[in-house]
């Protein structure tokens, strides 16, 4: 398989791991709305690098981490349902930014947009499962015959590449059609949108927390 292959294949399991709008979506929908769409890209940024690191994992076959992970996914899980409610209730509460502020995009308040995503998206760790299934598919993963070349360590790099690219350009697109929304709603209007998607997430944080306590 060539370099190109793989490239293109990383770029459309990214796509597809992005694309379907979950808690992560709608956070990214409503960060653009509320404060521009500069903040809901760096909010997918965020889960994009997150798919990396687990793209990484499931590649290079690191048990021990996966494992790990793995086995806490119930305690990680509550801990990213509480986050979501947090996130949620904070985002009701404060009114969407207009054109004219700034401090929505300073580098501290964009580096923590980026943070708290890329936290929320490593609360399921069940998605390393997915991405070892996805490389070893591919022929990538660690555990095919007794470990990785140096051939298919390059090809892995080269497809985590392309998974985290894929991501970064649905979430580029989605933060910018949003953001184009944004300039041609009202400010009431945008009120109410923005305590609905924050109602939402703390109805998605909410299922998180009971589908962990069960």
């Amino acid at each position: 398989m060539s370099d190109l292959d793989l490239l293109l294949k990383g770029l459309a399991i990214g796509l597809a791991i992005a694309a379907p709008v979950g808690p992560i979506g709608l956070l990214c929908i409503r960060r653009s709305l509320a404060q521009g769409k500069l903040a809901g890209f760096v909010t997918g940024i965020g889960a994009a690098t997150a798919d990396g690191v687990y793209g990484a994992i499931g590649a290079f076959g690191i048990t021990a981490i996966s494992a790990l992970l793995v086995d806490q996914q119930r305690w990680l899980a509550m801990a990213g349902g509480l986050f979501l409610i947090w996130l949620g209730i904070g985002g009701m509460r404060r009114p969407p930014a207009t054109e004219a502020a700034t401090p929505s995009r300073s580098a501290r308040d964009l580096a923590g947009f980026f943070v708290s995503t890329f936290a929320l998206t490593l609360t399921n760790p069940a998605t390393i499962l997915s991405f070892a299934a996805v490389f070893a598919g591919l022929g990538l993963g660690a555990g095919a015959q007794g470990g990785m070349s140096a051939g298919s360590i390059g090809a892995a790099l080269i497809t985590i590449a392309g998974v985290f690219t894929g991501s970064a350009v649905w979430w580029l697109f989605l933060s910018n059609a949003v953001g184009w929304l944004r300039t041609r709603l009202g400010p009431a209007l945008l009120v109410w949108i923005n305590r609905l998607s924050g109602l939402i997430l703390v109805g998605f944080g909410l299922l998180a927390v009971w589908t962990a306590l069960r």
